[in-house]
């Protein structure tokens, strides 16, 4: 596959900001950024989302990523903050003209899967998660998130003469959830100042996502669901397995509570509300096959859209656990952890930049479903209005169906869509200051 594609450069050759679009809700806002400044940097894009594809980092050990990103804003004259969060790493732009702060955001890490693609930059990389020897590989598509931002500020300071405001960029670590026993991701970025100075007036981010390459798709209000952590320890009474009697087991016990879980969303919640999930995702108990053992540990998922819906299931959850425990003779201690609230983008904020995505996309644009899966976006929405989108990125002719999952080994990104994130990256931040500033706006 060569650096840029024909596909690429069709691409970049339409006008991002140089047409703009007119309607009684939206004036026009003139272009900020030359099309030729988008055009040159996608080579340096694709070389960068190569490099961190080869050399992906788990959450909170992003130190080559964060560096790469480190450097390169700084050479192009950015006051840059490094170590905030752990590895996150803030870059802040000040445009040639007063106006208000945008921020745009993109997750640095990689997760614990052996990569099955195969490309010429494929991940060999092995690392330690959770005691184990694992695969490492950017399976969500967080390597293009730091890529085509690095695109962006590329260009945004190429043009920070013409920026009626600030930029603020956020590289972000453990979005993924950072390692057992630590802290990490958004929340911890903003409690060490990412967005404190400068404060933003709005702030965008970007996902990947298996859809046609190119089309953008984003929903306001709640995007994505809610997201707490499940972890459920049963403790019996360890026996030889050929008595069961003269103990309590635990893995009947846990088997017994994986079953009763079920019900919740199916019998308990009221899902015309909202959908809900619980899920349990590891169960571990036992080293021998005849031997009851003493204890058996599960983790798992709970995700929710509704703030009420999260309360009752999550109590539920508890009580049910605890009270097939007591009823066996066992106990089960249940704990929640690492929340993350949905992602709720802003009405307003939606609509008014839904002709900046259009424009970004080329028209090819649509409304997005309840997405399930969950993000801690929302750590750097609480004081300023957000919007959270997402960038399809198949390969040519396969469907949004057919094409393998973020997170799958088989993950794969069709890079002739980066343009279109770069693209849109730029044309939030440009129209965003454009339009609060009031700069190029008719009346």
């Amino acid at each position: 596959m060569s650096p840029l594609t024909p596909a690429s450069r069709l691409l970049i050759g339409l006008a991002v900001l140089a047409a703009p679009l007119t309607s009684p809700a939206q004036p026009t806002t003139r272009p900020l950024i030359p099309e030729s400044d988008l055009s040159a940097v996608m080579e340096k894009v694709i070389a960068w989302r190569r490099d961190i594809h080869q050399h992906p980092e788990l959450g909170n050990s992003e130190i080559r990523t964060a560096k790469l990103v480190a450097d390169h804003l700084r050479s192009l004259g950015m006051e840059v903050r490094e170590r905030v969060g752990k590895t996150g790493v803030v870059g802040v732009l000040k445009g040639g003209k007063p106006g208000p702060v945008v921020a745009l955001r993109a997750d640095m890490d990689a997760l614990p899967v052996t990569e099955e693609v195969d490309l010429l930059f494929k991940s060999t990389v092995k690392a330690t998660f959770n005691g184990q020897t694992v695969g490492v590989m950017h399976a969500c598509g967080h390597d293009t998130h730091v890529a085509m931002l690095l695109g962006a500020a590329d260009v945004l300071a190429k043009n920070k003469a013409n920026l009626p405001g600030t930029v603020v960029f956020i590289f972000q670590p453990a979005e993924e959830g950072p390692p057992a026993g630590e802290t990490g991701g958004a929340s911890l970025m903003v409690a060490e100042g990412a967005i404190s100075d400068p404060k933003p007036d709005a702030i965008f981010g970007l996902h990947v996502w298996p859809d046609e390459a190119g089309k953008i798709t984003y929903r306001p209000k709640g995007a994505m669901s809610a997201s707490d952590q499940l972890d459920i320890v049963v403790r019996g009474r360890q026996t030889h397995g050929a008595q069961a009697w003269r103990g309590v087991d635990p893995i009947v016990v846990s088997s017994q509570i994986i079953g009763a879980l079920q019900t919740i969303t199916a019998r308990q919640t009221d899902i015309t509300v909202a959908p809900a999930v619980v899920t349990i995702g590891m169960i571990s108990g036992g080293i021998r096959r005849n031997i009851i053992p003493d204890s058996v540990i599960m983790q798992g998922t709970i995700r929710t859209f509704d703030e009420e819906m999260r309360k009752d299931v999550l109590m539920r959850v508890k009580r049910t656990a605890e009270r097939i425990a007591e009823a066996s003779g066992a106990n089960a201690t249940v704990t929640f952890s690492n929340g993350t609230d949905v992602v709720y983008n802003d009405p307003d904020l939606t609509d008014r930049m839904a002709p900046t995505l259009a424009r970004a996309a080329n028209g090819k644009i649509n409304a997005s479903g309840l997405w399930m899966p969950s993000e801690d976006f929302p750590a750097f929405t609480k004081d300023a209005p957000g919007l959270y989108i997402f960038l399809g990125v198949n390969a040519a002719g396969v469907t949004a169906e057919d094409a393998a999952p973020n997170h799958s080994p088989k993950f794969f990104v069709n890079e002739d869509a980066l343009p279109v994130g770069v693209k849109a990256y730029v044309a939030l931040a440009t129209d965003y200051l454009a339009q609060r500033a009031g700069a190029g706006r008719t009346p």
